[in-house]
């Protein structure tokens, strides 16, 4: 599991951040007493403990905090992560991803050494948006970015009240997804696939879960949308929700529901009944954080 290995704060800016080991994150603000806390997008740095430690093979020889980083994290591939992630500190606080990288106006003492410097290719930034105590081996972990597509041409219509996606809203956020974005769109094929690859390809979302549109019924197409923008299938999550459901009523063979991949995001189709929609995804989404971990290479090999 991902972890902090080291606190680090400068009271005044242009002196070298100490590793004070723990600290407070202060909602809207940064890390108590740092220089560079404030209202603005840069309250918390971030640096990951494996780039520190590559980067000191190589002869720097720095200490924590010499690059800047407010935190030094393990265990996590922290650039990989997109502007609008969410990363759950220790207990409570909470930080939303701002910027990757930064440039560097003046060069500093590491780069005048070593010809370069980490923090303006792999450092992150972050503002608080709930602060709590922090410390040297609190957890770490990802808040994924969830969007929630309810396919029925009633709902869009605005004929029927659309009660499968705010109750696959509910079990997701209750998981710890942040649910980005919600949408009610008829069951067409072009609409489906416009808004599937609107979400992955501008990197809205890193789960996408559909209810509605997987059954037998002419106007059921969320499969065939789905199968039309997906570059690799991941047929074992459908399997598995399958599977589950079979144990609840046989007619659980007759779901056409498929899953897979696009632009390094999770898309699954879910039954549109509220209880099918919740029964499905309970099946399968314990797993689901590990796998687009993977996907978005944040974590290491399966084996790790």
């Amino acid at each position: 599991m991902a972890h902090i290995t080291s606190v680090c704060r400068s009271e005044r800016r242009g002196t070298v951040k100490q590793n004070i080991k723990s600290g407070v994150l202060v909602e809207n603000f940064g890390l108590e007493g740092d220089a560079h806390g404030g209202n603005w997008h840069r309250q918390v740095s971030l640096l990951s403990q494996d780039s520190i430690d590559a980067f000191n093979a190589r002869g720097a020889g720095v200490g924590a905090g010499a690059f800047g980083e407010n935190l030094a994290v393990s265990g996590l591939d922290l650039k990989t992560l997109p502007v609008g992630c969410r990363l759950r500190i220790g207990k409570t606080a909470l930080l939303e991803i701002t910027q990757i990288g930064k440039t560097c106006h003046t060069s500093c003492e590491i780069a005048q050494r070593m010809g370069e410097c980490i923090m303006p290719q792999e450092g992150i930034f972050a503002r608080v948006l709930r602060g709590g105590a922090v410390a040297v081996g609190d957890s770490v972990s990802v808040v994924w970015r969830a969007a929630v597509l309810t396919i029925s041409d009633k709902g869009a219509a605005g004929l029927r009240e659309d009660r499968s996606g705010p109750a696959v809203c509910a079990l997701a956020e209750q998981h710890g997804y942040h649910v980005v974005e919600t949408a009610v769109i008829p069951d067409d094929f072009d609409t489906i696939t416009a808004k599937l690859r609107a979400l992955c390809d501008a990197d809205r979302a890193d789960l996408i879960l559909t209810t509605g549109g997987t059954g037998f019924a002419p106007r059921d197409v969320t499969p065939e949308a789905t199968e039309a923008v997906i570059t690799r299938r991941t047929p074992g999550i459908a399997e598995a929700m399958r599977a589950g459901s079979l144990a609840i009523t046989p007619r659980a063979m007759l779901s056409r529901a498929t899953a897979g991949i696009r632009a390094k995001v999770l898309i699954v189709n879910l039954p549109g009944s509220p209880k099918g929609a919740t029964e499905n995804l309970a099946f399968v989404v314990d797993s689901l954080g590990h796998g687009i971990a993977l996907l978005k290479s944040a974590e290491g090999e399966c084996a790790r």
